[in-house]
């Protein structure tokens, strides 16, 4: 009974509130009018009446499921539904035999197929061939980025469309809806209704499954406020997955907000991972490696703060340990910025690749040996600190290998003074290199 109401568009009235809510057409779907609306390139395939395959990747309770029901609708589609967690091979060959039959009697059908990026490898090629010859077109729906779940060949003959996160303006017509479905308001102050759709975290149908919970209070409750709320309503974990893209995109967006000087942005970034359930540890690995890759000498404090707060958290354990983490975060975001350190161990490794295994001119080889000193090794050395400058000038690089620079001081922070410091070495460099080249010349003559 309950895949007759489904495929009429009609629930039952015990079914949950998410479910009776379901928009009826395409023009009821919020929230994605990227996509549905006049100049939306979904609509433009109803329009056409031709639809293509597509998959449709989305947070939860965007409404994938709806759309991919009112496009069949729309186009005159047979409508099927598989779920990648419960479907294997034989229901996958039943639903493209079904589908072969409807075709030989001039029926199309559009197949949509849940959480998509659940099957294999195998099973997505599977896909090809019908997709291919239009026996179904394939609606798929995933939360995971298609790029890294769903196979080449799949994509290649798939569009890909985006679903937007609910706003809080679509999040407020989804009420709306339901308090005229019900006949009432919510009991809510117009705080504590903004707290809702904060709780919602974009997800529509999360937010009429607790707007179904708050219909059911007796009317003796009264009108909550922001606390009531949070008594009536369990509050669930931010969407978060620790091997998943969002994992990604989170890491991103702190070392980022780090790199761009803002403590503010970062510590939001900090705060949503720790929240989430990432690995403090991971977390202070990765503010380590900002201090010596975005910051370097330019505040060489950095790598100490960093290195310590990771000491801090180990000591302290959680929650005492984050407040080290958050102080190395706020560190490195107001640090001075630098690259150099960066660039130039980068330009240094690509020399030694290209230089191979030259070896060290023969006046700072080591000679423990009498051998060693007789075949020059160590000859005339100078101690650097003895010199009258504390700077001998001397050449440190190969024979056969003409002098580089590979570190250039940025000039912000420490860097500025180290910069000013290796350009009076060089000076220095150059004018012992010219007295040599002038005394050679002198013996010579």
């Amino acid at each position: 009974m309950s895949d007759l109401f489904e495929a009429s568009g009609i629930h039952p009235p015990h079914a949950p509130l998410a479910d009776r809510l379901r928009p009826r057409a395409l023009e009821e779907v919020v929230g994605q009018d990227h996509l549905l609306g006049a100049e939306g390139p979904i609509r433009r395939m109803v329009e056409a009446g031709r639809l293509g395959s597509m998959i449709l990747w989305g947070p939860p309770g965007t409404g994938k499921t709806t759309i991919a029901r009112l496009l069949a609708q729309a186009a005159g589609y047979q409508y099927q539904q598989i779920s990648a967690v419960f479907s294997g091979v034989a229901d996958l060959k039943k639903a493209f035999e079904q589908a072969r039959v409807r075709r030989a009697a001039g029926q199309s059908t559009l197949l949509f197929v849940d959480e998509i990026h659940r099957f294999n490898r195998a099973q997505q090629d599977g896909f090809l061939p019908f997709v291919e010859e239009g026996v179904v077109t394939l609606v798929g729906a995933t939360t995971e980025n298609p790029s890294f779940e769903l196979n080449g060949a799949l994509l290649s003959r798939s569009q890909v469309f985006v679903l937007k996160r609910l706003d809080d303006a679509a999040l407020g017509q989804l009420l709306d809806r339901a308090e005229a479905h019900e006949g009432k308001a919510l009991p809510l102050t117009a705080e504590a209704r903004q707290a809702l759709l904060a709780l919602a975290d974009g997800d529509g149908r999360y937010l009429l499954t607790m707007s179904e919970t708050l219909f059911a209070l007796p009317e003796t409750v009264g009108t909550l406020d922001v606390q009531g709320l949070a008594g009536t309503l369990q509050r669930r974990a931010p969407a978060y997955d620790k091997s998943r893209e969002e994992h990604y995109n989170l890491i991103s967006a702190l070392h980022k907000s780090v790199r761009g000087s803002d403590p503010d942005a970062a510590l939001y970034w900090l705060a949503r991972m720790l929240n989430g359930g990432e690995d403090p540890l991971y977390l202070a690995r990765r503010i380590v490696r900002m201090a010596v890759e975005d910051i370097g000498e330019a505040d060489p404090l950095s790598i100490l703060v960093a290195n310590a707060a990771k000491d801090t958290y180990d000591f302290l354990g959680s929650p005492e340990g984050e407040l080290a983490l958050a102080q190395a975060v706020v560190h490195l975001a107001t640090a001075p910025k630098s690259v150099g350190v960066y660039e130039a161990y980068k330009a240094a490794a690509r020399a030694a690749r290209e230089t191979g295994s030259l070896m060290p001119p023969a006046h700072i080889r080591n000679a423990p040996t009498k051998l060693m000193k007789s075949l020059g090794y160590g000859k005339g050395y100078q101690y650097d600190p003895d010199t009258p400058e504390g700077f001998s000038g001397a050449n440190y690089f190969p024979d056969e290998m003409e002098r580089r620079v590979f570190y250039k001081p940025k000039g912000e922070g420490h860097e500025a003074k180290i910069r000013e410091r290796l350009d009076r070495w060089a000076a220095l460099r150059a004018g012992i290199s010219n007295d040599h080249d002038t005394d050679t010349g002198d013996d010579q003559a």
